[in-house]
């Protein structure tokens, strides 16, 4: 998988397998380092040493202040039952180490963790990953096989998220102490010997001894027992709800390894939890509360650093260019409600979109639109189908769009005065080829006498900022719209249970997308709680294209099956695309040192970061003096 959703954070945020046409076969008996989905010279380089872009001297120390949005209730990320604490995730956050770790330098490219090495035999049914002699837990106890064979069997049980993601998985084998053996229920699947290499490895004695009142602990609960963990940082403190802090673990086990050097340089990472994105800008220009902002608000970035401490140079702005596949930003239509189950509908809302005017009046200009699931990529579709894109699509041609072969896909642009009349015009006459009319200024059913109803669910007051020109459009041809906006942990709850009309979301998609596609718009993630098939897709020529990514014999059938996706869910019009930056705005307080550069694919790798310790304390003495 290469999509992360990120934020990501984000970021944020996205396995390593040999895509090249007549690359070499890998021998069943050759043990393999880093790997990568794109690069086949990377199996034979030599031993990877580090990022090249980072400090390998960076010092060690000081105290990362950080600001979550909401509340938490456990330290179990990988259940659906309970909001998890800041500094975890599905892929285990700062606690629990994976078997390999995905490169932040290279797209597609994965380097030694957990396991040092793996293999895999000629026809892709099975793969071996070898342990690390030094790994430990962070009681000094030595992981094992019979740690991973126990992670993917809980794991697939129940996390949501793992058992789609391991779904092929038929059974993991301990061959030995060290070497654990994953077997799939397929052959060919050129990604799934290495997306085993994304596995949090969980501490097997740990889940199933007793706490400290003696009672067994329960896997499938939320939990605010500090877990026991294997990466680079442990909690240290917490208060349920409000605050939870990190400690580096001194004697981390893998602190020298390749994809570690130079990273991992705070001490302590201190989050507290504030309800709203308002009062976490407050408390960012403040100080001691937040020292690091990624911002997503382009009028806020343009307009608002002007308070006192920015002015000082106290605070620095800064926009890291990124490489790779832009995300895709965009309103999800969700179809599993009834007045989104026409495509001329999902058309008609697109089309009342006017990106253009948002872009001159709210964004300062800072935004291109997407038009594209990879877009930025050889991935994403343009112009007409042709060549090995055509010849996938020919193959589905009596069951899509005629436009899918005819038309090239272009999003409406607003660059005249005459242009909203002429789209909301055309909204008007898709919605009467669905079955709606307006009468009385009302767009309703021309079965049932209903108006059509959207609400669009929100989790910030800055929403109201990017829904509502759109609201107002939709309006403008009788459709009642509104804003609903919650508290986030309600909003996590809806998003999960696909409790909405229709919603803001961002996901980014790789340059090597495989087995998570199915998450995205696979007809069986559709009904699964947590999936990422925000939209409700249930179409079985979206399923075979995936199909097609994931089985892709070499890069060029890979590209081709990518864009005829790209192209027919962007003629399915589920997503009403927003816009992207091919940068990364970073506000931070200065006390920071970062190296020279940063990995140009990702744009910005923030544990490179390390802290001065005189500007630290020299920031700290001047604003708790002016707080």
């Amino acid at each position: 998988m290469r999509g992360i959703g990120a934020t990501a954070t984000m970021a944020v945020f996205i396995a390593a397998v040999l895509l090249s046409a007549g690359g070499p076969a890998n021998a069943e008996d050759e043990w393999l380092t880093s790997t990568s989905l794109i690069d086949p010279e990377l199996e034979s380089a030599p031993p990877f040493e580090r990022y090249d872009y980072v400090n390998p001297n960076a010092p060690k120390g000081g105290t990362l202040n950080s600001v979550a949005l909401g509340t938490f209730d456990s330290f179990n990320p990988f259940i659906v039952r309970g909001t998890s604490a800041a500094g975890l995730n599905y892929f285990g956050g700062f606690l629990w180490d994976t078997l390999m770790q995905q490169s932040v330098a290279e797209p597609g490219a994965s380097h030694p963790l957990i396991a040092e090495a793996l293999k895999y035999p000629d026809d892709y049914s099975s793969a071996t990953y070898r342990i690390n002699p030094k790994a430990r837990w962070h009681d000094g106890t030595p992981i094992t096989a019979e740690d991973v064979v126990w992670s993917l069997n809980m794991l697939k049980e129940h996390s949501a998220q793992h058992t789609r993601y391991f779904s092929s998985v038929t059974e993991a084998v301990a061959l030995s102490e060290r070497e654990v053996e994953f077997r799939f229920d397929q052959k060919g699947n050129k990604e799934l010997f290495h997306i085993m290499g994304d596995l949090p490895v969980l501490p097997k004695h740990w889940w199933e001894g007793t706490d400290a009142s003696g009672k067994k602990r329960d896997f499938t609960q939320p939990t605010l027992e500090r877990p026991l963990g294997s990466g680079p940082y442990k909690i240290e403190s917490f208060r349920p709800g409000s605050e939870i802090v990190w400690k580096r673990v001194e004697d981390y086990w893998g602190a020298d390894l390749a994809v570690n050097v130079g990273r991992n340089n705070i001490d302590r990472k201190r989050y507290t939890y504030i309800q709203d994105d308002n009062a976490a800008w407050l408390a960012f220009t403040k100080g001691g509360l937040q020292d690091i902002r990624v911002e997503n608000r382009a009028r806020r970035w343009a307009t608002e650093y002007n308070f006192p401490a920015f002015v000082a140079g106290d605070v620095i702005k800064h926009e890291f260019p990124t490489g790779g596949a832009e995300p895709m930003q965009g309103f999800v239509l969700n179809v599993r409600r009834p007045q989104f189950e026409d495509r001329r509908v999902r058309e008609a809302l697109t089309l009342a979109f006017n990106f253009e005017d948002m872009n001159r009046t709210l964004f300062y200009g800072s935004y291109t639109r997407t038009d594209s699931y990879f877009e930025g990529s050889e991935l994403a579709s343009s112009g007409l189908p042709e060549g090995r894109e055509l010849e996938v699509l020919e193959a589905f041609r009596d069951k899509l769009p005629p436009e899918v072969f005819t038309e090239e896909f272009k999003l409406p642009v607003y660059d005249n005065p005459q242009a909203e009349r002429q789209y909301l015009r055309e909204a008007i006459k898709l919605f009467a080829e669905a079955g709606w009319s307006i009468k009385g200024g009302r767009m309703v059913n021309d079965d049932t006498g209903k108006q059509f109803r959207m609400e669009i669910l929100g989790n910030s007051p800055t929403d109201e900022i990017t829904t509502g020109p759109y609201i107002a459009a939709l309006r403008k041809i009788g459709i009642d719209t509104s804003l609903r906006i919650i508290d986030p942990s309600q909003y996590v709850n809806r998003i999960r249970n696909f409790d909405y009309d229709a919603v803001a979301s961002i996901f980014v998609n790789s340059l090597s997308p495989g087995n998570e596609q199915r998450e995205y718009w696979g007809s069986q993630a559709a009904d699964i709680p947590g999936s990422r098939n925000l939209a409700g897709v249930k179409d079985p020529i979206v399923d075979a294209l995936v199909e097609k990514i994931i089985y892709a014999g070499d890069r060029e059938e890979l590209v081709a099956a990518s864009k005829a996706l790209d192209r027919v869910l962007l003629w399915n019009y589920y997503w009403v695309p927003q816009w992207h930056a091919s940068y990364v705005r970073i506000a931070y307080w200065n006390k920071f040192g970062m190296p020279e550069k940063q990995p140009e694919y990702a744009g910005v790798d923030l544990d490179s970061w390390w802290i001065d310790p005189e500007r630290e304390k020299a920031l700290a003495a001047k604003y708790r003096s002016q707080n």
